[in-house]
């Protein structure tokens, strides 16, 4: 065996410190994650509480307005997965040969299965939260705009995507042959349906 050979097994053969200490410290990370996964109301209020601090913080600086456009985008992608069916109905409706959700009442329910679930909501929630924090520390991210037209903007986008969600979740109910499907709904069953139920429609 050559030196050079020997060299190169030397420095491949062996992790390097560097990524020893990524590796730990991502299982760490990973660990803290799991352990804090039953704790679905404390992980709420942190992030509720982090949301609040960077609000406040947006206030006093008066700046990073396109940043918190970008952040309220950002969540709002999120939710539309939250409530969205992982299967979407519209193209079961298309589909010959796959499986069909029940149409009588005797049949077995197949319940609402999110295309996004929970945890990897509010994780993916508190990471937006926490760059965006990162993000008012740097001029570069301060573009001056309008602020009145982005959130116009974003209560316009806010209601159209909603109002299509709404008209999903209405098609997958009817595809379950769920009782409760009706064209209205109370606010109670709304809230009941982000929260987790997902048994009822959003209108």
């Amino acid at each position: 065996m050559s030196e050079g050979d020997s060299v190169g097994e030397s420095v491949h053969g062996k992790p390097s410190v560097v990524y020893r200490f990524f590796t730990r410290l991502g299982q760490i990370y990973q660990s803290w994650l799991d352990k804090s996964t039953p704790y679905t109301a404390v992980r709420w209020v942190v992030t509720l509480g982090l949301s609040f601090v960077y609000m406040i913080r947006v206030y006093l600086l008066q700046g990073w307005y396109i940043v918190t456009y970008a952040l309220g985008i950002y969540h709002l992608n999120l939710f539309i997965a939250f409530l969205s069916p992982k299967v979407d109905p519209s193209l079961m409706e298309d589909s010959d040969d796959g499986p069909s959700l029940p149409t009588k009442q005797n049949e077995e329910f197949r319940p609402f299965i999110r295309r996004l679930p929970e945890f990897k909501f509010w994780h993916a929630a508190t990471k937006g939260i926490l760059v965006a924090m990162v993000c008012t520390f740097f001029d570069a991210f301060n573009v001056p705009v309008f602020w009145p037209i982005l959130v116009m903007y974003f209560i316009m986008l806010f209601c159209i995507t909603m109002k299509r969600q709404i008209k999903v979740k209405q098609r997958h109910c009817r595809h379950a042959g769920h009782n409760r499907c009706s064209v209205t709904c109370s606010m109670g069953e709304l809230w009941w349906a982000v929260a987790g139920g997902g048994r009822v429609c959003l209108v």
